[in-house]
């Protein structure tokens, strides 16, 4: 059925383009009758009558080739038809072969899955003798381990025990260190009672805040820049001198502890009590400080000023917090208030100020250690100009030995390979006659 649908749709091309060729010629001799004038009226009408003729041959030609497709379509439908009796006969071939296929295969998967069924059999059975081998070796195993656990069990509750008693006796000398340790601290508070006797007491306590003040300076300047218990030209004797340069001179630190007035304004319950503590830590502090200028601050003797040394952080704390107006009197008075704390920062800072002094001492000393370095530098500079020309002198020398040298041994050669005419003719010096000249 293709190859007739092709034949007709040839066959329509071919007279569509039959019927273009005949509209084309009407058209040519419609315009070459309306252009041609009446002159070439008779040779037009030749040229027409032409093409007339040719396009009839034209057309037979068409007609001729209709004829040959026609056969040729004709001859295509019977090939096609033997073509479809041949693919019939090979498809039913094909199904037969492919029934006999199939009940091959059918046959050969029967007895691979006999054959799958019985080995699946086989492994099962060897599968389950071994799980039994191995339940009957577990079981084995598991009573062995019982029994060694069961064992070590025994071991242990028997070390456990053991080691029970060890414990206990072990607790019982911790128990004994225990109670040592208690009547340690009972001791040991029987001391600070013992501190509170002496802080009570107010040598006792001047004499803790010396101490004090002494591990201070000690630690912050060097044991030539301060002496302990110094006595002033008045007779006054000032717990600590610190010899600075002028100026400001010599500065004394003395220590006090007005410790009754604190440990009042500490244990006041009522507002009658705080102003009582108060007023005794007011007039405590002004007196220190009264006492510290009169004695301490000596005019053409001492510094300008005095260092009052707090032994207590928590009373120095107290006066700045709640008393600024003792600071400011001090400050009034050149007494300045200091505290373990602030009077390390002031000792490094006159520390700092004692070594600058130092160096300025030294600063004479200096310029003269420089000078005669200078001197010795610039006499190492002479001498070693001295010993460069004599450098150069000696090079010079060794090089005129060495010109000498290539000489004598040129010479020597000559002489040695009897060159004497060689010798004639470079010789610069005159010959050195065998006889003496006559007289």
């Amino acid at each position: 059925m293709d190859g007739m649908d092709l034949a007709v749709a040839n066959m329509e091309t071919l007279a569509l383009y039959a019927a273009a060729g005949v509209g084309l010629a009407v058209l040519v001799l419609f315009l070459l009758l309306r252009g041609a004038g009446q002159k070439r009226a008779e040779r037009t009408e030749m040229v027409i009558a032409q093409h007339m003729g040719q396009m009839a041959q034209r057309v037979d030609q068409l007609a001729t080739g209709q004829a040959h497709l026609d056969g040729n379509l004709q001859a295509q439908a019977q090939s096609q038809g033997q073509i479809a009796t041949l693919m019939e006969q090979r498809l039913g071939e094909v199904q037969v072969n492919m029934h006999e296929n199939l009940a091959k295969v059918q046959r050969s998967t029967g007895e691979n899955l006999a054959s799958m069924q019985q080995k699946m059999a086989d492994t099962m059975a060897a599968q389950q003798l071994q799980m039994q081998e191995s339940l009957a070796n577990m079981q084995l195993r598991t009573g062995g381990a019982l029994n060694d656990m069961q064992e070590k069990l025994n071991l242990s509750m028997t070390g456990n025990a053991k080691q029970t008693a060890t414990s206990l006796t072990q607790l019982q000398e911790r128990l004994a260190t225990i109670d040592k340790a208690q009547e340690n601290i009972t001791r040991l508070s029987g001391d600070v009672l013992s501190l509170q006797d002496i802080l009570s007491n107010k040598q006792t306590r001047g004499a803790f805040g010396e101490i004090q003040l002494n591990d201070i300076v000690s630690k912050a300047l060097p044991s030539d820049s301060y002496a302990l218990q110094h006595t002033l030209s008045n007779g006054k004797r000032a717990d600590c001198l610190i010899h600075l340069p002028n100026p400001p001179g010599p500065i004394v630190i003395d220590s006090k502890f007005p410790l009754e007035a604190y440990e009042l304004l500490r244990k006041a319950e009522t507002q009658a009590q705080l102003n009582e503590a108060a007023r005794m830590l007011r007039t405590s502090v002004k007196k220190h400080i009264k006492d510290i200028s009169e004695k301490y601050i000596i005019e053409g003797e001492t510094a300008d000023g005095a260092l009052m040394f707090l032994p207590s952080e928590a009373v120095y704390a107290e006066l700045h917090a709640n008393f600024p107006e003792l600071v400011r009197e001090g400050f009034a008075a050149r007494v300045w208030i200091v505290s373990p704390t602030t009077c390390m920062a002031t000792l490094n800072t006159m520390r700092a100020i004692l070594k600058d002094a130092r160096m300025q001492e030294q600063a004479g000393a200096i310029r003269k250690e420089l000078g005669l370095l200078y001197s010795d530098v610039e006499r190492l500079g002479t001498r070693v100009e001295n010993l460069d020309r004599h450098f150069g002198q000696a090079a010079k020398d060794i090089s005129e030995i060495k010109i000498s040298a290539d000489k004598a041994g040129r010479r020597a050669r000559r002489l040695d390979n009897f060159d004497f005419e060689e010798l004639a003719q470079t010789s610069d010096d005159k010959v050195v006659p065998l006889t003496k000249p006559e007289a």
